[in-house]
């Protein structure tokens, strides 16, 4: 049987960017949101094949330590050509220092060495799971994705992560030349365009009023 979410919750992340995303979505639900990092919560480790199984062990471990219900998110970029890499590794790509402008390097470098140098030969999709979990166990749990092709050099500012290298499918800015409200703004302000948003929205059919 599924549940709703009410009154305060964590969102299970260190990532300023995930969490800035993930209040701006929860803001109009009502819902009262604190960061795992705010907390200081420990980082589980993250053992999952998928990004599913990811976004479960960051959920379960923050709801069981905060006794309270967590949200998690696990994303990544998965190129065709580089048979679906990063991946769930997306954010280990960047290194400790989150250098995610070497991590884009890296997979155009990757790219050219397989001979992807056409938009058709670039195609790549962002994909979020989302999961929430309560401190008695119970889930809920989605996935979203949307599919665009890899530009470069990277264009725009905007965002974090490979943004500035993501050209969603029609559409001509990438996640780094668009604003927040045009990458994750719900609909009616916005047309729920990114992996993000597209799970939320798919989520808060399940667990928000």
């Amino acid at each position: 049987m599924t549940r709703k979410l009410s009154g305060k919750i964590v969102i299970a992340t260190h990532n300023p960017g995930k969490l800035a995303e993930m209040r701006e979505l929860l803001a109009p639900h009502g819902i009262e949101a604190v960061s795992a990092g705010e907390l200081n919560l420990p980082e589980p480790e993250e053992t999952g094949t998928t990004f599913l199984e990811n976004a479960h062990i960051k959920a379960a471990a923050a709801a069981k330590a905060a006794r309270l219900p967590a949200l998690a998110d696990d994303s990544g970029l998965a190129v065709d050509a580089l048979n679906g890499e990063p991946g769930i590794y997306s954010a280990r790509w960047a290194g400790p220092d989150k250098d995610f402008s070497r991590a884009m390097r890296v997979i155009d470098e990757k790219l050219q060495l397989a001979g992807a140098s056409t938009p058709d030969t670039r195609r790549a999709a962002f994909v979020a799971a989302l999961s929430v979990v309560w401190p008695d166990g119970h889930e809920e749990a989605v996935e979203g994705r949307v599919e665009g092709t890899l530009v470069w050099p990277p264009r725009g500012t905007s965002g974090f992560g490979y943004d500035p290298m993501f050209l969603p499918d029609g559409h001509a800015r990438t996640f780094g030349e668009m604003t927040s409200e045009e990458k994750h703004g719900l609909p009616p302000r916005g047309m729920g365009l990114s992996h993000r948003a597209r799970a939320f929205l798919r989520l808060s059919e399940i667990v928000l009023d």
